[in-house]
């Protein structure tokens, strides 16, 4: 999807429109000398987007940039992203005499150990490890705890079945590289999120709401409990909040917008069978069942008044 100028120029694209690059046009500049067809380029996701960025800074520097890090390095290892709005290519380098930032690229600088990097695509990037305690350094709890839970998610987790010694051992693991990293800027956050990530979560919706219900004081949370439904097949519900006898599921507007999820399905199947597996649940337990989407998680307030109107208080 990435074309130079000179490849633009021979092609017969003339100078005036890749001036206008940066603004409108058919051609979008990513980054100087490197563009991309605006037409492709406008439907895609934040993540997506970036990931181009990622791609066209690494070869416009031929590989000089350093190593890609941070937010960028979870763009390449394909890990969801919450609330993603970051412009800058993210990379770290070893040595403090190196080019400052600019508008296209942040540079950290900061040791890599043996193990720390890794390629993807013949981009030089940090590791899964590394980047998981990047990003928990550096930015807010709840996108540091989607990537965490999602990493975590790909060593613990085979279909339904959860190993919990292979969740400790990563714990473990990560614990150690929090303590060789003792007096970094943001480690206390990074060893919150390692204490805290549980890779039985799926989405970053379902990791977020478990922030803000820990933040409301919720201590007995399980997640993914399975509940038997009718003729022996089975229910998954996000949480459980043991404590006040209710289950809280993420309901995200995507499995009903997008035809792919929906596999075929009207919006009104998909909503009748949701509504069926939620009576099933609610009779069969006895628990209250309550639902929420990304506007009633974007902080603790917006969750406990949405539990509120289900008549749910929180211990606190």
């Amino acid at each position: 999807m990435l074309y130079r100028r000179a490849d633009l120029l021979d092609r017969g694209v003339a100078e005036a429109a890749l001036r206008r690059a940066g603004v409108e046009g058919a051609w979008h500049r990513l980054c100087p000398g490197v563009y991309v067809d605006r037409s492709l380029y406008a439907p895609l996701r934040p993540a997506e987007r970036h990931l181009l960025s990622v791609v066209a800074a690494v070869d416009q520097a031929r590989g000089a940039i350093g190593v890609v890090s941070h937010l960028s390095a979870a763009v390449l290892h394909g890990l969801p992203l919450y609330r993603f709005d970051a412009e800058r290519v993210a990379v770290t380098v070893a040595a403090t005499a190196h080019p400052p930032s600019g508008p296209r690229v942040r540079r950290h600088t900061d040791a890599l150990h043996d193990g720390d990097v890794v390629e993807i695509g013949g981009i030089c990037c940090t590791s899964m490890d590394r980047t998981i305690i990047d990003v928990a350094r550096t930015e807010p709890l709840e996108a540091a705890l989607s990537c965490a839970d999602s990493a975590l998610r790909r060593e613990v987790m085979t279909g339904r079945r959860f190993d919990s010694a292979a969740q400790e051992e990563w714990r473990e693991r990560m614990r150690i590289r929090t303590a060789r990293a003792a007096g970094s800027r943001g480690i206390r956050n990074a060893r919150r999120i390692v204490e805290f990530a549980d890779g039985r979560a799926e989405l970053p919706g379902e990791s977020v709401s478990r922030l803000q219900l820990h933040r409301l004081g919720f201590r007995d949370l399980d997640l993914q409990v399975p509940v038997e439904g009718p003729h022996r097949s089975m229910y998954y519900v996000d949480l459980a909040l043991r404590e006040v006898k209710t289950f809280w599921e993420f309901d995200g507007e995507v499995k009903y917008r997008d035809a792919a999820m929906r596999k075929g399905r009207s919006v009104e199947d998909v909503l009748l069978q949701e509504k069926r597996r939620e009576d099933w649940i609610r009779g069969s337990t006895q628990w209250r069942l309550c639902r929420g989407g990304f506007s009633d998680i974007a902080t603790p307030e917006a969750l406990a008044r949405r539990l509120a109107a289900f008549g749910v208080r929180s211990p606190r």
